[in-house]
């Protein structure tokens, strides 16, 4: 098995065999990195993303027996979270909302009042750019620099190579910064 942490081999095969105090301390462990990654995926709509860390760890509890410690538990659980939001995604292509301006506000908290305006715009500006990549290039994107995972790990957690990786990140930064620079001028 590759999971290294004995701890956490431990409370996988406890979960296996249905201990609902070892899927409470899965989740006490990992809920908060599989809400961020779905809130970042559904470009601040907590309704959303607090939809899909449900129904990620609804999927954790009911597939856990399909880890077989091939890779990281970080690294599958990763890649439990992408499925779930993708399928969010499928599930309602209308759902096309930016991030909540309280909540870009307290993100920036500049001296002044133009300066905050100004920060609000340009953080509107790039939650917008993201949100509207397609999403086999905005999780790639989300799992490097909000997630910090190597292109390894992203290659597992995405189920395709490393090139594939490398690929969806240089498109995906070209398109980025070609609708930052639209939104510039």
């Amino acid at each position: 098995m590759v999971v290294s942490d004995p701890d956490t081999i431990e409370i996988i095969e406890a979960c296996r065999r249905g201990d609902r105090e070892a899927f409470r301390a899965l989740y006490e462990a990992h809920k908060d990195k599989v809400y961020s990654i779905a809130l970042y995926f559904f470009h601040g709509d907590t309704a959303a993303a607090g939809d899909a860390t449900q129904q990620a760890f609804l999927k954790l509890l009911t597939s856990i027996k399909s880890f077989h410690g091939d890779s990281e538990f970080s690294t599958w659980l990763h890649r439990l979270v992408v499925n779930t939001c993708l399928d969010g995604t499928r599930k309602s292509k209308s759902r096309e909302r930016s991030a909540e301006p309280a909540e870009l506000a307290r993100i920036a908290d500049p001296a002044s009042p133009d300066e905050a305006l100004s920060r609000r715009q340009t953080a509107s500006r790039v939650q917008a750019a993201l949100s509207s990549l397609p999403p086999k290039l905005r999780m790639p994107i989300l799992l490097r620099y909000f997630e910090d995972l190597s292109y390894a790990e992203m290659a597992q957690a995405l189920q395709c190579s490393a090139g594939t990786v490398a690929s969806r990140l240089s498109q995906g930064h070209k398109l980025l910064a070609q609708k930052l620079e639209k939104l510039r001028r």
